[in-house]
């Protein structure tokens, strides 16, 4: 569909939609580039108050996953007033404002609309030097994988819609999806990373091909090695699947191999994240490294793959591990 639309050519412009990255970055003098991302979606939780709070962690994760600072925020909110009370737009901005402050991030204002549908998000601006953008281009041959949450978001929030998910899972959900990348972005500055991207509404798999494509090179995923969160499997293999993992599933299947994976393993591969973890490409000498200086910094690190000299673009997922 966007390939109907005329690029955007500019010197300034550092990054684009050429590559399906995170954010935009536009240069403003030589040592400063300006990172602007923007991402909304309907609730995912009952409580708003825990809704505004991943909402708010989601859309700086873009901001993060470019190697960026983010630094002020507009909420972007579409409203039922007709179906639903204020106070419950009023707890999700305050989630949000909580969210942002416990960041040091400055929240602007916002707009809001009237809609059928509620709907929260923020726009996000941040901050990076031009020299240490990092795209989810430039992984390479070598590199190991490295993925900082564990998995599972979709299906359980779908179990949750459905009143299957037990609480322990559900706190363990919510508490992977407030937890916003600041730290784990901050231990990939210690380490040599050659590209970077959070896992959302494509899931690992999707992400990892547009990694792929993006870089030019293979990746290959270790099944045995994913992390996933308490309930997911049990989520998945009861049957809550959200359509966007369907959809995922489908993208792709014609670019990935699932080899011989079990059937449940693949769909979480393709469980659409919200507020997911960091995935970085990280040369092989520094991946241990990077482990340790997240565990420092109470993050979960998992190698997951690595990047290899395969068919550009594509991704092979092998059962085991490393």
């Amino acid at each position: 569909m966007l390939s109907a639309l005329p690029e955007v050519s500019d010197p300034r412009l550092l990054v684009g939609a050429g590559t399906f990255d995170d954010a935009g970055v536009v240069r403003l003098s030589d040592d400063v580039a300006l990172v602007q991302s923007v991402d909304f979606f309907t609730p995912v939780v009952d409580d708003p108050f825990d809704f505004g709070r991943i909402a708010a962690a989601n859309a700086l994760s873009d901001i993060y996953a470019m190697g960026a600072k983010p630094l002020t925020a507009l909420a972007v909110c579409a409203f039922p007033v007709e179906t639903l009370p204020l106070s419950v737009l009023e707890k999700t901005l305050a989630g949000g404002l909580a969210l942002l402050r416990e960041e040091g991030v400055l929240p602007l204002g916002g707009h809001t609309v009237k809609g059928p549908e509620f709907t929260y998000g923020l726009a996000v601006t941040g901050l990076v030097h031009p020299d240490r953008v990092l795209t989810n281009a430039g992984a390479r041959v070598g590199d190991r994988l490295v993925l900082t949450k564990a998995l599972g978001t979709g299906v359980m929030a779908t179990a949750l819609k459905r009143g299957d998910l037990p609480e322990e899972a559900r706190r363990a959900m919510v508490a992977s999806m407030v937890e916003t990348n600041r730290l784990a972005a901050e231990a990939c500055e210690g380490v040599e990373v050659h590209a970077l991207t959070d896992i959302s509404g494509y899931g690992l798999l999707g992400h990892a091909l547009e990694m792929a494509e993006a870089s030019g090179a293979a990746l290959e995923i270790f099944a045995e090695s994913l992390p996933l969160l308490p309930g997911a499997r049990a989520a998945a293999e009861a049957g809550a699947i959200p359509a966007g993992l369907t959809a995922n599933r489908k993208w792709v299947e014609a670019k990935a191999s699932l080899g011989g994976v079990d059937p449940t393993t693949a769909t979480l591969l393709c469980d659409p994240q919200t507020s997911g973890g960091l995935l970085a490409a990280v040369v092989e000498r520094d991946a241990a490294r990077l482990l340790e200086r997240c565990s420092a910094r109470g993050v979960r690190a998992t190698v997951v793959g690595r990047v290899t000299d395969g068919p550009a673009g594509t991704v092979v997922v092998r059962a085991g591990s490393d």
